[in-house]
């Protein structure tokens, strides 16, 4: 009889327990952006790393035009603006698009693709809306306006954001306008952050860097347009940006090696 009363006070614990279980399995991913950059410029950042900790690393690799490579310490591999290039070692993780221009999109990319996250809503009057994990890797978007026939299509390009490795790494896609309060705090903080050169329909300098400001970005990837484009880009930036023309495509970043001052790197075939 004992056995029984326990038994019976044990039953709902452990159903509790599970409910519990299966609800905490179904919230969405916390972003560790959002909930830093809620707390800046006030918080103050402190080092409690031991010294032997080698932090995870994630490489990024320029494709072309607006395609990055990047490879995370599990591996997962992600394609921005995806077009349908050949990529090193195969066909993608993950492939973002946007649609700004055909070389930010493919309508026929390689079935061997694991997962094809577009910019744009498929629904029309509904705007895309990821939100989800690959491996070591959060990925989410937050949308913007492009301009669209001499006005703005609403929610047609998507920055991406991936969370890996401590790190917060942006891709703005093809950004037509500044950011508004509200999406900042969406995107949160990015410490690498992947911008549209173009000084026609994308952002100019000036309005760029006031973004790149506001995201707090450490490290500055160029994209969309190279050579002489470009290198004048980088260097209308001003003052409070080391400028890097780096002999390689890729580029091997954690949380370590995250420095002030913030660097704008142009990878080998961007500039």
């Amino acid at each position: 009889m004992a056995m029984l009363r326990y038994l019976a006070m044990l039953v709902p614990a452990v159903l509790l327990l599970a409910a519990a279980s299966a609800a905490a399995q179904s919230r969405p991913p916390v972003s560790q952006c959002q909930a830093i950059a809620e707390r800046l410029p006030d918080v103050r950042f402190a080092s409690l790393v031991p010294v032997a900790y080698e932090a995870p690393e994630v490489t990024i690799t320029f494709i072309g035009h607006s395609t990055y490579l990047i490879e995370t310490p599990e591996g997962v591999r992600i394609a921005t603006d995806y077009s349908g290039f050949l990529l090193p070692g195969g066909p993608p993780d993950v492939a973002t698009m946007n649609k700004a221009h055909e070389s930010h999109f493919t309508l026929t990319p390689d079935p061997e693709i694991g997962m094809v996250l577009h910019g744009w809503g498929d629904v029309p009057g509904e705007a895309a809306d990821h939100d989800l994990v690959v491996g070591d890797t959060y990925i989410r978007n937050v949308t913007t306006d492009i301009r669209a026939w001499g006005s703005f299509e609403e929610d047609g390009n998507s920055i991406f954001i991936f969370e890996v490795a401590g790190l917060c790494i942006g891709h703005l896609g093809h950004l037509h306008h500044e950011l508004t309060d509200s999406h900042i705090m969406e995107i949160g903080r990015l410490d690498v952050v992947m911008v549209p050169v173009d000084g026609g329909l994308t952002l100019g300098a000036e309005s760029m860097r006031n973004v790149i400001e506001r995201l707090y970005s450490s490290i500055v990837l160029p994209m969309h347009r190279t050579g002489p484009r470009v290198r004048s880009f980088a260097e209308m930036m001003g003052d409070g940006f080391e400028v890097v023309y780096s002999d390689s495509r890729s580029l091997t970043v954690s949380l370590r090696t995250l420095s002030s001052p913030p660097k704008i790197i142009l990878l080998e075939g961007v500039w």
